[in-house]
């Protein structure tokens, strides 16, 4: 896991579920337009109610990449590493403008656990995260979907 911080310093209180406004918004991106979008929807509502923002991208590549020979396995990390590159490039682009505190987390392992383990971690109030935009998960369920039915935080999700 990789962790990155941006923006000025968070003081964190004492941690207090139910206050007035999230504390600690979790947004998770993996590079679609949604996602991008979910995370500016994350960082204005965080500006707007002196948040700190948690940005986490979980990696996930798929079974097949780990059975396929080695040329392959390194072009899709490559993948990996661009989609981070791109997020942490716009997180720094903007952080001080937002003024709020910034974390970067970067996960390997199934989206739904990674942000599930990351929002426990931190203490998400809410969790922010792009609508699906793949057909396949009207029938088997999108990300958003089984965030909703964990019933652990708010989800917010950004068409």
């Amino acid at each position: 896991m990789m962790v990155e911080d941006f923006g000025p310093a968070w003081k964190p209180g004492r941690f207090e579920l139910g206050t007035d406004g999230p504390r600690t918004i979790l947004a998770g991106v993996d590079g679609s337009r949604t996602s991008m979008r979910a995370s500016a929807f994350a960082a204005g509502l965080a500006r707007r109610q002196a948040s700190r923002l948690v940005v986490v991208y979980v990696a996930s590549p798929s079974v097949w990449a780990a059975m396929s020979p080695a040329p392959a396995g390194e072009a899709i990390q490559q993948v990996v590493n661009s989609i981070a590159a791109e997020v942490r490039s716009s997180i720094q682009e903007r952080s001080e403008e937002l003024g709020v505190p910034i974390r970067f987390l970067v996960r390997a392992g199934d989206p739904f656990d990674g942000i599930k383990r990351s929002a426990t971690e931190v203490q998400a109030d809410m969790v922010v995260v792009g609508a699906s935009e793949s057909a396949g998960h009207r029938l088997i369920g999108s990300l958003a979907s089984r965030l909703v039915r964990s019933g652990l935080w708010p989800v917010t999700v950004v068409p």
